[in-house]
């Protein structure tokens, strides 16, 4: 009988609609070699198959897929610890996406200098500036020192006096 009911069904109250997202991070790379400009490369958990990657693109960020090839990065182990013991790094998965449509090309920072310049100057002091205008009257005068609490001063030092 459940599959005969259309969804939104009618609850009392009207709760809101929730929404799910997956457990999956994935993390766009730039390609240590030459790759086409239709092509690009990501770092994908080991659980995710390519229908995972491709459902993930199309869905939730509409785009358009044309292939999906897998491959697993073994970890190095040439690393060693005061005992002389191997450190191995875990393996991961690397994904290379083949898009649709021919012009879309992956365009990527040139380097570290130019994305803390683009993405943390103005970011930051604009997310300053509206956090400070956000802030409750009431905590601006707790801060100053007028308001309902003021009259506590925790630099004093405590009396021991019994």
């Amino acid at each position: 009988m459940a599959r005969n009911v259309l969804y939104p069904l009618y609850q009392l109250g009207g709760p809101q609609l929730r929404i799910f997202r997956t457990n999956f991070f994935i993390k766009l790379v730039r390609p240590g070699t030459a790759q086409p400009e239709d092509t690009v490369q990501f770092r994908i958990p080991m659980e995710m198959t390519r229908v995972d990657l491709r459902n993930y693109l199309e869905r939730i960020y509409n785009v358009p897929v044309a292939a999906v090839r897998t491959r697993v990065q073994h970890g190095s182990n040439r690393k060693r610890d005061h005992r002389n013991v191997r450190i191995k790094k875990p393996d991961y998965k690397v994904a290379y996406v083949q898009l649709v449509r021919e012009g879309v090309a992956a365009s990527y920072p040139q380097n570290k200098k130019s994305i803390d310049r683009v993405y943390t100057e103005p970011c930051l002091s604009e997310w300053r500036a509206r956090a400070m205008s956000a802030r409750l009257p009431e905590q601006m005068l707790r801060q100053q020192g007028t308001g309902p609490r003021s009259d506590l001063h925790f630099s004093r030092p405590v009396s021991r006096d019994r």
